[in-house]
């Protein structure tokens, strides 16, 4: 199985880094919920890398720890938003779509994913982008289905054939373990290939 995740990935982890534009190509932006250096999360995220065809440039974001509480005082009208704000903002923006994956936390969404979410609700860029959320668990189904609900309430077309939830076993914490497991993978490609698709009808 072909990878390209090595030559080209993308991670944008720092408020002076951003997204390159790649002419002829889609842009997905992955986002893993989970701030944890390794996690299952982020495994499938790489796993997904992976697993995208070449003409599809993938970009990591993993500066959520970075951005500030959510405050309106901070984004009002003539405001100039915080240097990670803005970085985060334009990562968005620059996708043509979204790949998140998250864990459940006390039944919830993890509060740096919500933060992220709250700072892009009143910009232009989540309305009708096509977006995929991902779950590492079937058993996490109160946050998968919270964060579904807040993204549409975004008026994000949320892809539903591309958000599934994986039954990973408690080894396959690694790209590697997921992608050897053919169902697992066949999951992952299918909702690939309908976020894809969500991606054409749009443009």
């Amino acid at each position: 199985m072909a990878s390209h995740l090595d030559d080209g990935d993308e991670h944008i982890g720092d408020a002076g880094s951003g997204g390159r534009e790649v002419s002829g190509s889609l842009r997905v932006l992955t986002v893993s919920g989970s701030l944890r250096a390794r996690s299952s999360n982020g495994a499938v995220l790489d796993a997904v890398a992976a697993l995208l065809p070449p003409h599809v440039h993938v970009t990591r974001y993993d500066a959520l720890a970075d951005l500030p509480a959510f405050n309106p005082d901070l984004d009002g009208e003539g405001a100039t938003p915080p240097p990670a704000v803005a970085h985060w903002r334009a990562a968005i923006a620059d996708a043509d779509a979204v790949i998140i994956c998250s864990p459940e936390y006390a039944h919830g969404v993890p509060g740096s994913l919500k933060n992220a979410l709250d700072w892009l609700v009143s910009g232009p860029d989540v309305p009708g982008l096509p977006i995929a959320v991902v779950n590492a668990t079937t058993r996490a189904h109160h946050a998968h289905e919270s964060l579904i609900e807040t993204l549409r309430t975004m008026s994000a077309t949320v892809v539903e054939a591309a958000s599934v939830r994986l039954p990973l076993a408690p080894s396959q914490r690694t790209a590697e373990a997921i992608l050897a497991d053919p169902p697992i993978a066949a999951m992952l490609t299918v909702g690939l290939a309908a976020l894809l698709a969500a991606v054409q009808a749009r443009k």
